[in-house]
């Protein structure tokens, strides 16, 4: 009776022990807001499609910037590299669904032992009746051939679970690729639209070379009159080889640009097309921005954010299996023999085993507990991370919003300036020919409208920089 009671308690404290073995800590798990405002700091609420809708063929209509982006998509070894990231993570997914899958495979073993005689095995064959034909070899040999089959069944989707998550990260990895080639047609589009900018401003530059160079004639045939003296001479003169330097360092970005154009596109440096005459002409089109909420659906970043918190909580759940049981079921099927010709012997040398096993963590499971904490803490991180992304989407888009419509403010403004300057640039000379102003204003005025006419270009290519990435911020480009 007493030891009937003493099984009884062992039977108890081992089952409470198992129990309490796999019960899984409680964790407080942080979830992610979705929540975004209705419309843009600063702009009217806008129900209407957004311009990250639009491809990006019917987006950019010069046939030198398409073609560019064309081969750039092609071509670009980051988006190449980011193309192998995914085909990685393809093959992560295809790994983990074998996992949850029985494995089967074919075998073969020979083998050869010596037994003693005074051992269980020898006097064992020493009294075994066999025929003579089938006695055994002396020194034993074993042969087998057979198939084998090892199965962990996914009782709590461990391995499943598993599997999504490597499914979600492969999802993430196409929406870094896409949020690459948004980025790669936004950069060089940028880079475009500076290149013909800085043609613009050469041109500009190198018809004030002409026109200083004419002034700087005109003051020595006054100088030689004795109407100005040398140093009006050597101020014109100073002018003209100040805008000569201001040529070679337009020159220098020139070439600095189109080589940056060339890496983007992947091709070594050379000349890229572009029609820079048409520059001016110019007009950046309308976005629209829409409503905030399709943020969500169009950036690729917070997609790829989005499928990355999906796999880490996915992660959670697989680290908290850890906790529990697990059973694997294992067997063979085949035959053995100590001569090669017996191996077709049935039933006699036939091989059979079949067997299953349940494992779950006892004591001293500071490991699982560790792999369970860091789970929760990158999905944490994750969480966290998406967030973040939504708000920096939203800034970029109100930015750049705001940036479109104060551009066009300030080249209207700007424009009436290049003009002012222009009519001054003329009376000053006029007068200035008539001894009727100073040499030093016709200078000022000069380089005043030399950089009225920079800011003007710069002012543009601000402006169709803004469009560019208003499309990209708006999550254009990769569709």
């Amino acid at each position: 009776m007493l030891k009937r009671r003493i099984y009884q308690s062992l039977s108890a404290a081992v089952l409470a022990l198992t129990v309490g073995a796999c019960k899984a800590p409680q964790l407080v798990q942080k979830q992610e807001s979705r929540t975004v405002p209705a419309s843009y700091a600063g702009s009217p609420q806008d129900s209407a499609a957004t311009a990250g809708n639009i491809q990006w063929k019917e987006f950019f209509t010069d046939p030198h910037l398409v073609a560019l982006i064309d081969t750039a998509l092609l071509r670009n070894q980051e988006l190449n590299i980011t193309q192998q990231e995914i085909e990685l993570a393809r093959q992560e997914v295809r790994a983990r669904k074998g996992e949850y899958l029985p494995t089967v495979g074919l075998g073969a073993a020979a083998g050869v032992e010596k037994a003693a005689r005074y051992t269980l095995p020898g006097a064992t064959e020493e009294n075994v009746d066999i025929k003579p034909e089938r006695r055994t070899p002396d020194p034993l040999t074993d042969f087998q051939a057979g198939a084998y089959a090892s199965w962990e069944v996914d009782i709590w989707h461990k391995l499943r679970n598993a599997k999504k998550a490597a499914a979600s990260r492969y999802l993430a990895s196409v929406e870094g690729r896409n949020f690459t080639v948004t980025n790669l047609i936004a950069e060089i589009a940028n880079s475009y639209y500076e290149l013909l900018a800085l043609d613009n401003q050469l041109a500009i530059v190198q018809q004030n070379i002409d026109i200083q160079t004419n002034a700087l004639k005109a003051v020595r045939l006054q100088k030689e009159a004795a109407r100005v003296t040398e140093l009006a001479v050597r101020r014109f003169e100073a002018q003209v080889h100040n805008t000569q330097s201001l040529q070679y360092g337009i020159q220098q970005r020139i070439i600095e640009t189109e080589n940056r154009l060339n890496f983007l596109v992947g091709r070594y440096p050379q000349p890229v097309a572009r029609n820079a005459a048409s520059f001016t002409e110019l007009v950046p089109l309308a976005v629209r921005a829409g409503v905030p909420a399709q943020l969500l659906h169009n950036r690729p970043d917070i997609r790829q954010a989005e499928q990355n918190l999906v796999a880490a909580k996915l992660d959670v759940q697989v680290a908290r299996t850890n906790f529990y049981p697990s059973l694997r079921i294992t067997g063979a099927v085949g035959t053995a023999a100590f001569q090669p010709g017996l191996l077709a012997t049935w039933p006699e040398s036939m091989l059979l085993s079949l067997a299953g096993d349940v494992a779950a963590p006892l004591i001293n499971k500071n490991g699982i507990k560790a792999l369970y904490y860091s789970a929760n803490a990158r999905q944490t991180q994750a969480v966290y991370n998406y967030e973040r992304t939504v708000l920096n989407a939203y800034v970029e888009v109100a930015n750049q919003v705001a940036s479109i419509r104060n551009l066009e403010k300030s080249y209207g403004e700007k424009a009436q300036a290049v003009q002012a300057l222009n009519e001054s640039n003329t009376i000053s000379n006029n007068l200035f020919r008539s001894a009727r102003a100073d040499y030093t204003e016709v200078l000022f005025t000069q380089r005043d409208a030399l950089e009225s006419k920079f800011d003007l270009i710069e002012t543009k290519m601000q402006q169709l920089n803004a469009s560019v990435n208003v499309y990209r911020a708006l999550g254009g480009g990769w569709n």
